[in-house]
C-alpha cells in the first residue's frame, strides 16, 4: 500500500486520499468459531457474582443449582464453597442468562516483600456477556469469561482506544482485534482460554465503554479478519510508532513476514509522542535478580546497537559483578512498561536515579493506533489503514479455510 504521497507531504497541508476502497475477499471455509474464551484473572482466592436474574451453577459432572441475586465464590479442600455451599468439583460454570453476570474481584494490595494478596475489599468489577467458568488452580482459580465473539471485540475496542476516535479507526481497531483473538485461538491448543483480558494480549472489559460508535464498528466488520495467504495474522498494535514501525524480528526474534516496519509520521498529536522518565537504579537491579539475570550494584548502562526504526535493540550494563547484555524490551520489563513507554530512548544520566528521554509508546510493531487515528481522519477507509501496517496482507471472513503458521521460536 502506497501513501508515500502522504508520507511527503505530511508537514503541509495535504489531505489527498486514496481513491477507491479496498475489495474483501470472502472465502468459504469452514465455519468461524462462534465464542471464544477469555481469561479474566488467573489466580483469584474468591470472588463475588452478580446476576439480575436466575444464576445456574452446573459442576465438572453436569449436576447443578439454580441460585439467585448475589453469589460468593471461594476454594475449599475439595471443590467450590458458594455462599458457604460445597460443591466438590475442580470446575464450576455459572450462567446468568441473557443479561450476563456482574462479578466483583477482591482488591489486591501490595506487601513490603514485593508479593500481593488479596484484602477484604471490593477491588475490580466487570460485567459481561456470556458464562463464567472457573478452574481451581492451587489454592485459587481461574476466572474465564466464555463469551460470543463479536461480544469481545466489543469488549475490547473501547478499552484499546477512545470510542470518541473517527469510525475508520474504530473498524480498524475492531478488525485488529477480532484478527488477534482468531489467531490466538487457532494456536491455544490444550489450553483452558484463548486469550487474557490484559495486554498480556489485548484489554477487554466486558460491557464497559460500548456505546453506538463501537457498536457500529464492530457490526459494520463483522466477521473480517486480516489474512495473510488466507490464514488469519498475528495482528499486533501499539499507541504511538513516533517514526517507522517496527520490524517483528527486531522485538521478538521472530519473522511475520507481514510485521515489516513501514514509515508512520501520522502520530504526531499522541500525548506519548515525546516522554521523559526515570526509576530507581536499586529497582532496576532488583527486578533484574528476580528474572534470573545474575546482576551486582549497577555502575553504568548505555546503548549497544539500535534497530532500523532507531530503538534500543541491546543495552549494556556494567555492574559490580562484571557485563550483562539484556534486550531494550527486557529493560522495559524490568523497570515497567508506563515507566518506559518505549525502547525509542536516551539515557540522559545514570546514578541512583537514570533519567530517560523518549518517543512513542509500546512495541511499535503492527498497527499504529495514533497513526490509524490521523489516517482515518485524513478520510483513508479502515481496509487501506490495516494493509498499509500490515503489508502484503488482505480482508476476509473469519469463515478461514487454513489455520496459521506461527514463525519459529
Amino acid at each position: 500500500m502506497d501513501l508515500s504521497p502522504m508520507i511527503q507531504l505530511r508537514g503541509g497541508v495535504c489531505r489527498a486520499i486514496l481513491a477507491g476502497a479496498c475489495l474483501l475477499n470472502l472465502s468459504s471455509g469452514a465455519l468461524a468459531a462462534e465464542s471464544i474464551r477469555v481469561l479474566l484473572s488467573a489466580d483469584v482466592p474468591r470472588l463475588v457474582i452478580h446476576a439480575e436474574g436466575p444464576l445456574w451453577a452446573m459442576d465438572g459432572y453436569g449436576h447443578g443449582r439454580t441460585l439467585r441475586g448475589s453469589v460468593q465464590v471461594s476454594v475449599s479442600d475439595a471443590g467450590f464453597l458458594l455462599n458457604g455451599v460445597h460443591m466438590q468439583t475442580e470446575q464450576l460454570t455459572l450462567d446468568g442468562g441473557t443479561q450476563g453476570l456482574t462479578l466483583t474481584f477482591p482488591r489486591l494490595v501490595r506487601k513490603q516483600t514485593g508479593a500481593t494478596m488479596s484484602s477484604g475489599d471490593s477491588g475490580t468489577e466487570i460485567s459481561v456477556s456470556g458464562f463464567i467458568h472457573l478452574v481451581r488452580k492451587g489454592k485459587g482459580f481461574q476466572v474465564i469469561n466464555r463469551v460470543d465473539f463479536e461480544e469481545y471485540v466489543k469488549g475490547v475496542v473501547p478499552a484499546e482506544v477512545s470510542s470518541t476516535w473517527h469510525p475508520e479507526m474504530l473498524k480498524a481497531q475492531a478488525v485488529a482485534a477480532r484478527t488477534y483473538a482468531l489467531y490466538q485461538q487457532m494456536l491455544s491448543g490444550a489450553r483452558e482460554y484463548d486469550v487474557a483480558a490484559t495486554v498480556q494480549d489485548q484489554v477487554y472489559r466486558g460491557k464497559q465503554g460500548v456505546d453506538a460508535g463501537i457498536l457500529r464498528a464492530v457490526e459494520e466488520t463483522r466477521g473480517l479478519v486480516v489474512t495473510y495467504d488466507g490464514a488469519p495474522i498475528y495482528a499486533a498494535f501499539s499507541s504511538t510508532a513516533a517514526g517507522l514501525t517496527e520490524d517483528a524480528m527486531n522485538v521478538w526474534s521472530k519473522e511475520y513476514p507481514y510485521l515489516k516496519g513501514v514509515e508512520c509520521p501520522f502520530d504526531l498529536m499522541s500525548p506519548y509522542y515525546q516522554w521523559k522518565s526515570s526509576f530507581k537504579i536499586d529497582t532496576l537491579e532488583q527486578n533484574l535478580r528476580q528474572q534470573g539475570f545474575p546482576v551486582g550494584t549497577i555502575t553504568a548502562m548505555m546503548p549497544l546497537s539500535f534497530s532500523r526504526g532507531g530503538r534500543v535493540a541491546k543495552l549494556r550494563v556494567l555492574h559490580s559483578g562484571g557485563e550483562l547484555i539484556i534486550r531494550g524490551e527486557e529493560l522495559r520489563k524490568a523497570v515497567g512498561y508506563t515507566i518506559i513507554p518505549s525502547t525509542q530512548f536516551a539515557i540522559e544520566s545514570i546514578g541512583r536515579d537514570v533519567v530517560l528521554s523518549g518517543f512513542g509508546a509500546g512495541h511499535a510493531v503492527g498497527m499504529c493506533q495514533w497513526g490509524a487515528k490521523e489516517l482515518a481522519e485524513l478520510g483513508y477507509p479502515f481496509s487501506t489503514i490495516l494493509r498499509y501496517y500490515y503489508p502484503g496482507t488482505e480482508l476476509q471472513s473469519m469463515t478461514l479455510t487454513k489455520p496459521p503458521i506461527p514463525p519459529p521460536s
